[in-house]
């Protein structure tokens, strides 16, 4: 299964959209219409890539737009960045998100008291590769860490790609720890403070900070997996989150739409700063 990407608009502006193909050349949303899993009898996970590593775009899966492309997020109607918050640069691994998947910002999650951001869950990357923007990955999971974001849950799923030459030696949190030590807790640095520099407060973690366990990150994976089942049907309130998609079976959804609908949508978002005009004067 493999995904393509199509850029439209220019990068660093608020038109920029970067919309996904799958192997037929459909259009599909990223959110919703690539598989969780890549493979589930080995627990692999399918991840879009959001932010490569060392970049500071604040890039994200659109999900309130019809098939949510990735964009740049806004703030009081200016693009948003990541600060370089020393000793980091950017983001310090590959980000990006397991798709359907969903925080469900409805349900109170029991260990961290806190509900659910309204997002697909996130994902840190720790391969040696720097990613593209819109690749999506095949990952092993690793850990998780819960972070609380202004009093909403935001797991941060811990993972590396299967083609990087380390997989096979991590396995599980503590392969982390031994195999790149200091690298867990960079990671919880780099969450903690990388908002300060915009005025606000640190940034707050349940269970005191420590990661947990493969088993523990695969279970809230399935839990958002079920949570994002119950919004796709319509059996919970999509809240303005939007769940047009092609690839979900329409019995199973009643957001499902056509090739064609799916297409006028991609068409319809500017391209012109793309183009050259030629006219004649006269």
């Amino acid at each position: 299964m493999s995904f393509t990407v199509e850029e439209r608009g220019n990068p660093n502006t608020l038109s920029y959209r970067l919309f996904f193909k799958n192997a037929d050349g459909k259009y599909v949303s990223p959110f919703h219409d690539i598989p969780m899993y890549a493979d589930e009898n080995q627990n692999i996970f399918h991840v879009v890539v959001e932010v490569p590593r060392w970049t500071n775009s604040k890039m994200e899966i659109a999900t309130k737009d019809p098939l949510n492309p990735i964009k740049q997020d806004v703030k009081k109607g200016n693009l948003r960045y990541v600060a370089n918050v020393f000793p980091h640069k950017g983001y310090i691994w590959n980000y990006g998100a397991i798709p359907q998947t969903w925080e469900d910002p409805g349900h109170k999650d029991g260990d961290t008291g806190c509900c659910g951001d309204n997002d697909p869950i996130d994902v840190c990357e720790i391969g040696t590769k720097v990613c593209s923007r819109g690749e999506v990955i095949k990952v092993k999971v690793l850990g998780v860490l819960a972070m609380i974001d202004e009093g909403e849950t935001d797991w941060k799923v811990m993972a590396i790609n299967v083609e990087d030459p380390e997989a096979k030696d991590l396995n599980d949190i503590d392969d982390i720890q031994r195999l790149r030590p200091g690298y867990l807790e960079a990671t919880v640095d780099w969450f903690r403070r990388y908002k300060v520099p915009d005025g606000k407060p640190e940034n707050q973690f349940a269970f005191n900070g420590e990661f947990k366990d493969k088993d523990f990150a695969i279970e809230t994976i399935k839990s958002t997996h079920g949570f994002w089942k119950a919004l796709i049907s319509e059996k919970t309130n999509a809240g303005g989150l939007n769940c047009k998609n092609t690839c979900v079976s329409a019995g199973d959804s009643p957001f499902c739409c056509s090739t064609d609908e799916a297409k006028a949508v991609v068409g319809g978002v500017s391209t012109s700063l793309d183009k050259w005009f030629y006219y004649e004067k006269k």
